[in-house]
């Protein structure tokens, strides 16, 4: 006694699991059936296996049953990443990181922060270095401390306020010469205050001078807010290089994902004042440059290693602020080019949000 294709759709549909069944062919009175299992566990392909089995045994006796079962990987539930708690008011919020210390990062950021100014934008600085808090030196506001104000019914913290950039450091709160010896939970802690805790007003971009390396500050961050882009700050040497490159991709992780808007090359090469045509490359030629071409970042300019960029942070008056110096000039460039990358990013990616970081293990950089 033969049976038809109809005859096994008929046994399958009284199962109720035709949508598990990928395939089947009749070959004679061979019946040769392919089923998906919904699920990897082994009692669960049993049940099936049993149940197609026994099905075909009581209807289709005559048919001579062969059954392979596969599994079917299920697929990755999609992220929904939660939305960050916006800071009210502010439109970018621009990391400037580095894998190393000594780089010079601190002194980039306050230059970007009073290049933007001189652009026209409303700019706020977020010092976040909190074992390492320079912006107030920097600033010439070491000696300041934030008003309180009241806003929407809960007391705020004012950020301080110099050539045009607000300030917010954890310096303010600490002595010049207090150690602050703080764990992760803590320093995490003050981060979320200066941050929410605070009334920044209406900001176009606020600057966050992040501490060196990829540590527990970096991850509060973005844990915080949506971060709009980073900037990663490095000198031409190799070995500031190779950690230039875990900061790249520390915020490349999937589990972090924020675009990178670009490189800054800082101390590219030393200009003597008396000699401003000569360029002695101290620290190597064009590393950094290289560096983003081969990780496919943008390079947003290089800063020479001039006299004058250290004594005007020593005197707390940011070298962006000098007329028509070369150090001006650099700054001024490059802040140009980390809008125009902004601009690209804005195009072309949606918005950034918070992310929830439970591991870190089995993390990689490129």
């Amino acid at each position: 006694m033969s049976f038809t294709k109809s005859d096994v759709e008929k046994v399958l549909n009284d199962l109720d699991i035709k949508d598990w069944i990928s395939n089947f062919q009749i070959f004679g009175n061979k019946l040769m059936i392919d089923a998906v299992s919904p699920s990897p566990a082994m009692h669960d392909k049993k049940k099936l296996q049993d149940a197609l089995t026994n099905a075909f045994r009581d209807k289709i006796p005559e048919a001579q049953t062969e059954i392979k079962i596969t599994v079917k990987a299920p697929a990755k539930p999609a992220l929904t990443p939660l939305k960050g708690k916006e800071i009210e008011g502010v439109k970018h919020i621009i990391a400037v990181a580095s894998g190393k210390g000594g780089v010079g990062k601190s002194t980039v950021a306050a230059n970007l922060a009073v290049s933007l100014y001189q652009m026209g934008f409303k700019v706020g600085l977020l010092d976040a270095d909190i074992y390492g808090p320079s912006m107030p030196l920097m600033f010439d506001v070491e000696k300041e401390k934030p008003f309180s104000t009241v806003r929407d019914g809960k007391n705020k913290m004012l950020p301080v306020e110099n050539y045009g950039v607000k300030l917010l450091s954890i310096g303010f709160f600490a002595q010049m010469d207090q150690a602050v010896v703080w764990r992760g939970a803590m320093a995490s802690k003050a981060i979320h205050q200066l941050i929410h805790d605070a009334d920044w007003g209406e900001l176009d971009f606020l600057l966050v001078d992040l501490p060196p390396g990829t540590g527990d500050i970096h991850l509060s961050l973005v844990q915080e807010v949506p971060v709009t882009g980073a900037v990663i700050v490095s000198t031409p040497q190799h070995i500031a290089l190779a950690d230039a490159r875990k900061g790249v991709g520390m915020f490349q992780m999937d589990a972090i994902n924020v675009p990178v808007l670009g490189f800054v090359e800082n101390m590219s090469y030393f200009t003597p004042a008396e000699l401003p045509d000569n360029k002695y490359y101290i620290f190597g030629q064009n590393g950094v440059k290289n560096l983003a071409e081969k990780m496919n970042v943008a390079f947003l300019g290089e800063v020479p290693l001039v006299q004058s960029i250290r004594e005007a942070g020593d005197a707390g008056r940011p070298a962006a602020m000098q007329i028509n110096s070369v150090a001006s000039q650099a700054y001024n460039q490059i802040t140009k080019n980390m809008v125009a990358s902004l601009a690209e990013r804005i195009k072309n990616l949606p918005p950034t949000e918070i992310v929830r970081i439970t591991t870190m293990a089995g993390c990689s950089t490129q």
